[in-house]
């Protein structure tokens, strides 16, 4: 049986690739040609720069923990033999990517005999690298973060995001219409790796959205929790590709109620 892995060397080396993935993600948006192609939907897209930044989190991983699993969203997947898989994204929020808009990020999750203990997320443009360690905490840099929130649902701050095929869109807008009245207000950044960081900061005080890969919410997650969110979907369970729901604990039950009377847990 493999031996326990050290999870803050685990985490060290994750914000070192993020660090330096996001270095890639920089210099391409400098001003570098990028080919562009589509996955699921015509508005779904990939860049070469999200295969740049896998192929050099993967090949560090590769040379340096071998035994290791790895799933990333651009199409690394291999089964290891640790009991450790990383999850990566490499280039969370492309369209942002794409458009110059300021909010992509990269994203590493690294789960120990399948429970997520590192996350990873790294803001380039903004010189911020959000990290948690199974109970020791998350932080942005070198703060501890910590979960407040407002009073009362009714003044909560929360983000979402939306898929990409127009049938699922569709059905998050008739969500949207039964959740904005009744909270302070919506915000959709695109990239949900730093809208669960956000949750984490204190930047949105709530969160929802469904339909995700693991990598897209894997670290985000993980990072609010250890930030004292709680975070699962909508029947008690653990945040899933189904729906992500994140919020501070006192206001978590009223979040899923009110997420349960919109029927926002329906696929379209």
């Amino acid at each position: 049986m493999p031996a326990d892995p050290d999870l803050r060397a685990l985490r060290d080396l994750a914000v070192e690739l993020a660090v330096g993935a996001g270095k890639i993600l920089i210099e391409h948006l400098a001003g570098a040609r990028i080919d562009v192609d589509t996955k699921s939907s015509s508005t779904d897209m990939v860049t070469e720069v999200d295969r740049a930044s896998e192929a050099f989190i993967t090949s560090a991983l590769a040379q340096r923990r071998p035994d290791d699993g790895l799933l990333g969203e651009e199409g690394t997947q291999h089964d290891g033999t640790s009991g450790v898989r990383w999850v990566i994204d490499p280039l969370d929020g492309t369209t942002n990517y794409l458009y110059g808009y300021p909010a992509f990020s990269v994203s590493i999750a690294a789960e120990v005999d399948g429970e997520t203990a590192v996350g990873v997320v790294r803001d380039p443009l903004h010189d911020e690298t959000f990290s948690a360690v199974r109970g020791d905490g998350a932080f942005c840099n070198d703060r501890q973060l910590r979960v407040g929130g407002p009073p009362t649902l009714a003044t909560a701050l929360v983000a979402t995001g939306f898929a990409y095929k127009p049938e699922a869109r569709a059905r998050q807008a008739a969500v949207l219409t039964h959740v904005l009245p009744r909270v302070r207000d919506i915000r959709r950044a695109g990239s949900a790796a730093l809208d669960l960081c956000s949750l984490a900061h204190g930047r949105v005080d709530c969160y929802y959205e469904r339909g995700m890969g693991p990598w897209d919410f894997g670290a985000g997650a993980f990072i609010a929790k250890e930030a004292g969110a709680w975070v699962g979907d909508l029947e008690g369970g653990p945040p899933s590709s189904a729906i992500v729901v994140g919020a501070p604990p006192h206001l978590a039950e009223a979040f899923v109620d009110l997420l349960r009377d919109a029927e926002a847990g329906l696929a379209p």
